[in-house]
């Protein structure tokens, strides 16, 4: 009785905060024609135009150009001295599914079972999140809310940072289905939490027994994927039919070295080529995976190294050596309320090795060609979505990022947050000049 009084106690502060911030409505749809002016344009691609424009109409780019001529009668935002950037893109993480750790009423990035391919993230993001507003101060426009736990967690979409519910959100709809592949190594998990520590004979039963199951399991998905009209519907099946006609992609949580190739080459028997999410070791083995067009969503560099006897700057290094390798890579904040550190995560890469073009691509361009949607953002070009941010200094840095505009498909968003809130608020207080 007394823990579930305290978990209310938390709830309701969670959910005071929450409301704290419902006067943060979404942005009205574009109307009219609108020309950042005078900034530093950094396309995404690699490409940067100093003074230059961008113009959009109904949410959609129609000109980046050199120069600040524009038409009349349209609005200008004024960016002479500023930095232009299209928005980040944060993937595989829990922002919207996950509100305060502790308490589980407010966590549904997770469902019970092992195979669960059928579960959909989508539906359980929450557009009120109260840490959304603080990740998208910082830069960030798009999501991927991503289903935890199991061999097969579940499915995940895009959602874009400013909607009144989950409908609105959606940018790309269940693009991906999610695993955990079964490790051989002894996991630390059990050490750590007070938990059974396995002997090394049970571990490898262990192991034999998950790969046994995805490997039976795979088997029926694709033979009712064939099934033009199967006699019973099983959702459990119907849910991996896109990762057999390459409508969705195979995301693959993996870091040892043996594991990845074994789960490379597994995905590779079902015709698929996997994307691996976190792939601590993928450095030991870049030509492999260069071999087999193996792209990476590696996790933030700001952390320890894997291994003992690793490198103690390795993680910083890591977007290097598989930029190099010829892999194309992206980066990515674990948990939720991490994602606001994301551009500072890529910003670390820059200074260890990758130029700051190459960084930045980390968290637009590359992001948005293994998710599949370079087709409508990632890159600041004619046809694309108006995912727009202005910095008054270089965004991926923490001392110069302050971002003054943002536009979400062309509307411009409120960039307030319940942090500029309290900082207003006690600046007041102490008589501090608030910025």
């Amino acid at each position: 009785m007394r823990k579930f009084i305290y978990q209310f106690i938390a709830l309701s502060f969670a959910t005071t905060a929450t409301f704290a911030q419902a006067t943060i409505s979404p942005a009205k749809p574009q109307s009219g024609t609108i020309a950042i002016v005078g900034g530093t344009i950094h396309v995404g691609n690699g490409q940067v135009i100093q003074n230059g424009t961008v113009i959009f109409s109904k949410g959609k780019i129609i000109s980046v150009k050199e120069g600040n001529a524009v038409p009349q009668d349209i609005a200008i935002v004024h960016a002479e001295g500023k930095q232009i950037y299209p928005g980040f893109i944060a993937p595989n993480n829990a922002l919207g599914l996950v509100e305060v750790q502790s308490v589980r009423a407010t966590r549904d990035a997770q469902e019970t079972g092992t195979i669960n391919p059928h579960v959909r993230s989508l539906i359980a993001y929450n557009t009120e999140s109260r840490i959304i507003p603080t990740v998208r101060s910082n830069g960030t426009l798009l999501s991927q809310p991503t289903p935890e736990g199991g061999l097969v967690s579940g499915t995940s979409s895009i959602v874009q940072l400013d909607a009144w519910n989950w409908e609105d959100a959606a940018y790309k709809k269940d693009m991906a289905v999610h695993f955990n592949w079964p490790t051989s190594k002894q996991p630390a998990e059990g050490r750590r939490f007070g938990g059974a520590t396995l002997t090394e004979e049970q571990q490898k039963e262990r192991y034999q027994k998950q790969l046994t199951e995805l490997n039976n399991y795979f088997a029926e998905a694709k033979a009712y994927a064939s099934t033009e009209k199967p006699n019973t519907f099983n959702a459990r099946f119907d849910a991996m039919k896109g990762l057999f006609n390459g409508t969705k992609k195979a995301m693959v949580n993996v870091n040892n070295q043996k594991d990845i190739i074994v789960a490379v080459k597994f995905f590779e028997s079902f015709g698929i080529t996997p994307v691996l999410v976190g792939a601590e070791d993928a450095v030991e083995i870049t030509g492999f995976l260069k071999d087999h067009n193996v792209p990476i969503i590696m996790y933030e560099s700001q952390s320890l190294p894997a291994n003992d006897d690793d490198d103690v700057y390795l993680p910083y290094k890591n977007a290097k050596i598989l930029h190099d390798a010829g892999l194309l890579i992206a980066m990515s904040a674990d948990g939720y309320w991490q994602q606001r550190n994301l551009p500072f995560m890529a910003g670390v890469s820059a200074a260890y090795g990758l130029t700051k073009e190459e960084a930045l691509a980390t968290i637009t361009s590359n992001t948005a060609k293994i998710l599949g949607i370079d087709n409508m953002t990632g890159t600041l070009e004619v046809g694309k979505d108006a995912n727009i941010i202005i910095s008054e200094g270089d965004a991926l840095d923490m001392m110069t990022n302050n971002i003054t505009t943002a536009f979400i498909q062309g509307r411009s968003i409120d960039l307030n947050n319940v942090q500029k809130q309290l900082y207003k608020k006690y600046a007041e207080k102490y008589g501090i000049k608030a910025d």
